[in-house]
């Protein structure tokens, strides 16, 4: 009964742990505070006026998994101002209807994927335009650019800053793993092939995959004995 419980708390993420959860913790605290605040006095309005609720999504991504290709820069930026867009033309074609809620959240899904700037809250931004009402449909286009354009960069601006000093790689960067003994490894098309056959997209670089399984080999080869 204990294992079942232990593992209800156990990090669903590989290679997360208690540090990782109090720098995502402290650096939502510190990114979202610090866009409220700047988008409000950029606009000289209260701070959190100009705040839009993906935001918080958004959040998550920059700080509890900084290394995901759906947190990068472009994917924060312009998944959500590309959203927003699509939304604003969703909700002035067809009105705020649940056909226009289902139409823009799609073409948002597919627009970023073809601009490979793939980012889950920009689902949300999609939605908020078109059910954020007149208030939203009267800034027209411009409700792209303030405050959801404004927001995803200031998020970026500070998600770049606080993890110069939280020693996360953002934006993220591969790491080269060390090589190991045997010539005979891996290969990036051996991957391709491996993902191709089990038919599912991961959360993770190409990249950030290949350095994974060469250090696992690496750490295989020291556990057999090989020096």
């Amino acid at each position: 009964m204990r294992n079942r419980f232990d593992r209800l708390f156990t990090p669903l993420l590989a290679g997360a742990n208690w540090r990782d959860r109090l720098i995502a913790t402290a650096g939502a605290l510190i990114g979202v505070g610090l866009t409220a605040l700047t988008c409000g006095l950029f606009a000289g309005t209260p701070e959190v006026s100009l705040l839009v609720a993906p935001m918080g999504a958004s959040a998550v991504l920059l700080y509890a998994v900084p290394a995901s290709p759906l947190a990068q820069p472009w994917p924060v930026f312009g998944g959500n101002t590309v959203s927003a867009i699509v939304g604003i033309a969703a909700a002035q074609l067809i009105g705020h209807s649940a056909l226009a809620a289902g139409i823009a959240v799609s073409v948002a899904i597919l627009l970023m994927s073809v601009l490979r700037c793939l980012h889950p809250p920009g689902g949300a931004c999609a939605l908020l335009a078109v059910l954020g009402g007149p208030a939203v449909l009267s800034q027209g286009y411009g409700f792209a650019l303030m405050p959801v354009a404004l927001n995803a960069g200031a998020m970026v601006v500070f998600a770049y800053a606080f993890h110069r000093v939280s020693g996360h790689s953002y934006p993220h960067r591969a790491m080269k793993a060390a090589p190991t003994l045997e010539a005979v490894r891996l290969l990036r098309d051996d991957i391709d092939a491996a993902l191709a056959e089990l038919g599912e997209t991961f959360d993770v670089s190409r990249e950030d995959l290949e350095a994974l399984l060469a250090s696992a080999e690496r750490h295989a080869d020291v556990r057999r004995g090989r020096k």
